[in-house]
């Protein structure tokens, strides 16, 4: 297997880094390749603009000029770079910390200026019946995606009844929106709660526990999210059929089948 462990923390001691340094030596040891893009360390520039793209327009179109950009091979190095690294990669784990119930802002923007037009999206057949190849279809289908998240709150508070929300509702915009959108399956994340005050007997069960998640990341099933074009969503109305709501499920969970 080759995984792409993107990170994002500005720290190398901090537990984010000690989780990013774990996957490597656990995953090189089981005799898998692995490439790590350290954003803070290549000090990633996270700000899309004209730059990215050679030539742009005037006034700057970044969906039109990116897509132009990556059809001609005119696009920034440190871009093209990265989006080297994902057709290369079987698997993508993202290693952040959960700020203001996002990712940081380096990661997003490293999402910004990398999943660009034609790479990540705006591919396909768009008409009455077909729009694009996407949700499950795309151009990074048949790779793997998956988040480790670190999080300073203690788990209740990320429950159907925590004052912080669902940690699934927190995650979906990255792992529908983001992962699953271009294709890759998602599998369920890593999630660290209380990380700022983990003891060291918490922390060596935390460590135990990533190990086993990373090495038994080939046979774990992803997220049963609904593929776009597989008859459950009215075209083009992207709209979930009626009557096809799993028992149970309100709000995003109705996008995952039962």
């Amino acid at each position: 297997m080759r995984t792409l462990i993107v990170h994002a923390h500005p720290e190398p001691r901090s537990l984010n880094g000690v989780l990013k340094d774990i996957a490597v030596t656990t995953l090189r040891a089981a005799g898998h390749e692995v490439q790590v893009s350290d954003l803070y360390a290549m000090r990633w520039k996270p700000m899309v603009d004209a730059d990215d793209f050679g030539t742009a327009s005037d006034p700057l179109r970044v969906a039109a000029d990116s897509g132009r950009a990556y059809d001609t091979g005119t696009l920034s190095a440190d871009i093209a770079a990265e989006q080297e690294k994902l057709r290369w990669a079987d698997t993508v784990i993202f290693q952040f910390p959960l700020w203001w119930y996002s990712m940081p802002a380096i990661l997003k923007g490293w999402v910004d200026r990398v999943f660009t037009y034609h790479f990540a999206y705006g591919v396909g057949e768009h008409s009455t019946t077909r729009y694009g190849d996407r949700y499950g279809e795309g151009t990074l289908a048949g790779k793997r995606a998956m988040l480790s998240v670190t999080i300073g709150g203690r788990e209740p508070s990320y429950t159907d009844r925590g004052i912080n929300g669902p940690i699934d509702d927190l995650l979906f915009p990255i792992q529908h929106g983001i992962l699953y959108y271009p294709g890759m399956d998602v599998l369920p994340p890593f999630v660290t709660y209380g990380a700022h005050c983990l003891s060291p007997e918490d922390f060596t069960d935390t460590a135990k526990a990533w190990e086993q998640r990373l090495l038994s990341i080939e046979q774990t099933a992803p997220i049963a999210y609904r593929p776009q074009n597989g008859g459950d969503y009215e075209l083009p109305a992207l709209r979930l059929r009626e009557g096809l709501e799993a028992k149970g499920r309100t709000g995003f969970g109705l996008h995952i089948r039962a």
